[in-house]
């Protein structure tokens, strides 16, 4: 029980760019504008998809989850680095550091799993069309989505859970800009091996078994379209699905960009690759956020029929 209170009672500082005040100004205008974007693409892609009747469909249901969980995710933390940007001393409360955990470990599983069912969607529409509306109907697909978060929600929860319980009785500075899980483990003056081994597993059913079926998905995908006989008709199912294959190789990419980058062994240049890291890893987490509107607007027909019917309805009501 002493562990526990001592453990609940603690404080962190996040120590971000506070050896680099002039960083923290140029990043802060560059993180805010990000956000915004990021705030005002994903709603208006939230609103099309609510309001527009052709877009209630598997696909464009299964995008405003996305587009809402991407909110989520970056709200989750983007605030919190803007704020630091600002203060002098960025420090952030046991409990508050335990949710900000909670909402960035359960939203970044909940994406692994909800492009792997888009891929199965994307699947079943093209090598199974007239099964589709049978296998993705709404009786389906809403569990499905629902599913999604209720399993980020409950692997969040079990990691978060097992990290808490933890004592910090050392070292209280957390080498990040946010409460980023292996940062605070980091700090704990206990054995961190069964958080280690419960993360691994994790990772391997969050994000190499969504990899493992969005790959199988897309060669069974490819190859029903090289059936197609006309280059014409490949063409438009391809484009089907070249927005979610653009989005998945984004979201993946960047991950594994960021864990395979070699680490520099040279102690001289150690500040600069920790600074260069953290930075990846921030910016990682609002890249794919901006980019899945942009990307689905740009590369979706529908979707951008849907936004000029909206605009125009509009400029009619006026």
């Amino acid at each position: 029980m002493e562990v526990a209170n001592q453990s609940i009672a603690a404080e962190f500082v996040l120590l971000g760019l506070s050896d680099q005040p002039k960083l923290e100004k140029t990043f802060f205008v560059l993180l805010l504008l990000m956000y915004l974007v990021i705030l005002l693409g994903n709603g208006v892609l939230i609103l099309v998809t609510v309001l527009d009747s052709h877009l209630h469909t598997p696909m464009y249901f299964f995008l405003g989850n996305l587009s809402f969980l991407d909110i989520c995710y970056t709200t989750s933390s983007i605030p919190l680095v803007l704020d630091g940007f600002l203060t002098p001393r960025k420090t952030i409360s046991f409990s508050a550091c335990a949710v900000q955990m909670f909402l960035s470990f359960a939203m970044g599983a909940t994406e692994c799993v909800l492009l792997g069912m888009m891929a199965f969607d994307r699947y079943v529409a093209i090598c199974e069309p007239l099964r589709y509306p049978v296998v993705m109907s709404k009786a389906a697909y809403v569990p499905m989505a629902a599913g999604s978060w209720l399993a980020g929600g409950v692997n969040s929860l079990v990691q978060i859970s097992l990290a808490v319980r933890l004592p910090f009785c050392g070292d209280n500075i957390i080498n990040h800009f946010t409460c980023e899980i292996l940062a605070v483990l980091k700090l704990a003056c206990a054995d961190i091996s069964i958080n280690v081994i419960s993360m691994g597993v994790a990772n391997v059913i969050f994000l190499g078994v969504p990899v493992l079926f969005i790959f199988v998905s897309y060669i069974f995908i490819l190859t029903t379209i090289l059936r197609i006989p006309s280059a014409e008709g490949q063409r438009k199912a391809f484009s089907t699905c070249s927005a979610h294959l653009t989005v998945v190789v984004i979201f993946y990419g960047t991950i594994l960009f960021m864990y395979a980058k070699p680490k520099s062994r040279d102690p001289l240049q150690g500040n600069k690759q920790d600074v260069s890291d953290k930075l990846i890893s921030l910016f990682y987490g609002v890249l794919t956020p901006m980019l899945n509107p942009i990307i689905y607007s740009l590369r979706n027909k529908e979707v951008k029929v849907a936004m000029k019917s909206l605009v125009s309805q509009k400029h009619f009501a006026q």
